[in-house]
C-alpha cells in the first residue's frame, strides 16, 4: 500500500507562540490542557527530520520551547500552561530523555544549522544526569546516538549510551517471556532500540544481538495475521488475550523507528517488512480495518474494535508523521530502504 507524504497541516493547527497544544476534540485544538514538552521534543525530532525549509519555523518554535523548559542543572519541566508558566518540577522522567532525544537530533540536522549550537549545549548540559527509569534513559539514548553521526567521539554521548544500555539490562531467562520487564507497556521498541544504538556506536556485538532478539520477539508478538496488532494502552503481559484495544500509534511508531534502525545495522529486509507493518496498520491494515489519518495530516489518537478515537492530538499525529517520514524510505516496489535523513 502507498503511503502519503506527509502533511504538517494539522501539526500546525495544534502550534501557537507558546508551543504545541497536547489535546484535539476532533481536529479542533483543546487549550485547556496547555503544552506538554514530551510532544514538543517528537515533533522537534520529527521537523528535524523532514528536508527542506517547509517547517523550518516549527523547527525554531520547537527547540525554543525545548531550551526554556530546562533548568540550569539538565533537569526539563514537562507541562505548560496558555499564560507560559510551568506547573510541572524539573525531573529526569520521560520528558528529559525525549528532550534529550529532540536536542541531540537538532544539533546534526543539517537544515537547522543557525539553531546546532543552542541544541549541543542544552544536550549536553542535560546529558550529565541520569534518570533511573529504564525509557528515559532509551529516549536519551536515541539523542545520543543523533549526535555520534557528526561527533563521534563525544564522550557524554558515548556514556550516556553506555549506561542507557545498562539500565535497560539484558533479555530475561524467562521461558517464551525475554522481555526485560513483567509487561509491555507503552512506545515499547525504544527499548530494543536503545539497545542496537548503543551496540552499533559501542562497537558492542552482544548489546546488537539483544537489541534484535527483543525487537524480533516484540514484532512477531504484535504481529496478527499478516498485520501489526499493537499492545492495547493498557499493556500486556504474558497470558492476556489479543487482539487488544484501544491501540496507539506511538506504539506503531516506535516499531517503525526501531526497525529502521534495525535495518540500517543488519541491512536484513525483515526490518524493512517491520516497517511496512506499521505504515499499513496508520492506513487501515489493522484488527479494526480502519485508517488513523485523514487528509489533513491528523491522526487519530487511537484504535478502537469498531473503529477509531477521532480526535487528533499531538503524540498520535507525531506518531503519524514519524511513521509516513519512514514510509518515504521504502517507494513501491523495492525491497530496502534507499535513502537517509542526512
Amino acid at each position: 500500500m502507498r503511503a502519503p507524504e506527509p502533511s504538517f497541516a494539522h501539526l500546525r493547527r495544534l502550534t501557537d507562540v507558546g508551543g504545541l497544544y497536547e489535546h484535539a476534540v476532533g481536529t479542533a485544538v483543546r487549550t485547556a490542557n496547555g503544552y506538554c514538552l514530551d510532544d514538543v521534543a517528537r515533533a522537534l525530532v520529527v521537523t528535524c527530520r523532514e528536508p527542506g525549509p517547509a517547517v523550518h519555523d516549527l523547527r525554531e518554535e520547537y527547540l525554543s520551547f525545548v531550551l526554556a523548559s530546562q533548568d540550569g542543572g539538565g533537569r526539563f519541566r514537562n507541562r505548560r500552561d496558555t499564560d507560559l508558566h510551568w506547573r510541572s518540577p524539573p525531573s529526569v522522567e520521560d520528558c528529559w530523555g525525549r528532550a534529550l532525544w529532540g536536542l541531540g537530533t537538532a544539533a546534526v540536522c543539517p537544515d537547522a544549522r543557525p539553531l546546532r549550537a543552542r541544541a549541543l549545549a542544552a544536550f549536553e548540559r542535560g546529558a550529565r544526569r541520569r534518570s533511573p527509569w529504564p525509557r528515559s534513559m532509551a529516549f536519551a539514548a536515541l539523542g545520543a546516538a543523533e549526535l555520534l553521526t557528526l561527533q563521534p567521539a563525544h564522550d557524554g554521548a558515548l556514556g550516556l549510551l553506555a549506561d542507557a544500555a545498562r539500565a535497560i539490562g539484558s533479555p530475561a531467562a524467562r521461558p517464551g517471556w525475554p522481555w526485560p520487564e513483567p509487561r509491555l507497556r507503552y512506545a515499547n521498541a525504544v527499548l530494543p532500540e536503545a539497545l542496537l544504538a548503543a551496540g552499533h556506536a559501542l562497537g558492542d556485538t552482544a548489546l546488537v544481538d539483544d537489541g534484535l532478539l527483543l525487537l524480533g520477539w516484540l514484532l512477531d508478538l504484535q504481529t496478527r495475521d499478516g498485520r501489526l496488532s499493537p499492545v492495547p494502552a493498557r499493556g500486556h503481559g504474558p497470558g492476556d488475550h489479543r487482539p487488544g484495544f484501544d491501540q496507539q500509534p506511538i506504539e506503531a511508531a516506535s516499531i517503525a523507528d526501531a526497525c529502521v534502525r534495525a535495518y540500517r545495522i543488519t541491512g536484513d529486509p525483515a526490518w524493512a517488512a517491520g516497517i511496512d507493518l506499521a505504515v499499513d496498520w496508520f492506513l487501515g491494515v489493522n484488527d479494526a480495518g480502519t485508517p488513523l489519518l485523514d487528509g489533513g495530516g491528523g491522526g487519530c489518537d487511537g484504535l478502537e474494535r469498531y473503529g477509531r478515537n477521532e480526535n487528533q492530538g499531538a503524540e498520535s499525529t507525531l506518531a503519524l508523521l514519524s511513521t509516513l517520514q519512514h514510509a518515504r524510505l521504502r517507494p513501491a516496489g523495492t525491497a530496502g530502504l534507499n535513502g537517509a535523513y542526512r
